[in-house]
């Protein structure tokens, strides 16, 4: 029973150090994603040589299934509450109300805003950049302004120039 708590928590570790460091790859972070990865490869051989020496328990596969299941779950937490990196929420709301945008930039915020001609008339289209870790604040924030706006959010790759660009980190 402890080799196979072991299995898993091993397992668990590094599947979730695995996800981290592709985050890490798809963010830009290649040297924090290069020294995860020396030890996330030292506890993935250490797991698999446990299971493989003790191949004679089919329960010790078992648990290295079941870690491998709860460290993508654990991995993608733990990224979700790192929340690196930046998103672009754009936002469309059905009255060209110009104070929505003053209001965001008054909590910080960046907006670019215009009209834009939609099925039923016109529309006040914002686009709005923010930290990863404030979206769900803006996504609230739009909520309490303008609770009947359609609002898209996605991450960019990379961007240049503007408001943002004095707070970013160069890595970015």
């Amino acid at each position: 029973m402890e080799l196979i708590l072991i299995i898993i928590v091993i397992n668990v570790v590094y599947v979730s150090m695995y996800t981290l460091r592709m985050i890490f790859v798809i963010k830009g972070q290649r040297i924090l994603a290069s020294i995860l990865s020396v030890v996330e490869i030292f506890v993935y051989m250490t797991g698999l040589g446990i299971v493989l020496k003790n191949l004679d328990n089919h329960w010790n596969l078992v648990a290295y299934c079941i870690g491998y299941g709860l460290g993508v779950y654990i991995g993608s937490r733990v990224e979700e509450y790192l929340a690196l990196g930046y998103v672009t929420v754009q936002v469309t709301v059905d009255c060209a109300e110009a104070e929505i945008p003053s209001k965001l930039r008054e909590y910080g915020y960046g907006v670019t805003s215009w009209l834009a001609d939609g099925k039923d008339g016109q529309r006040l289209m914002m686009q709005v950049l923010a930290k990863r870790s404030n979206e769900r604040k803006l996504i609230n924030i739009l909520d309490k302004l303008c609770p009947k706006a359609f609002v898209v959010s996605f991450e960019p790759k990379n961007f240049k120039g503007g408001f943002w660009i004095k707070r970013t980190p160069k890595s970015f």
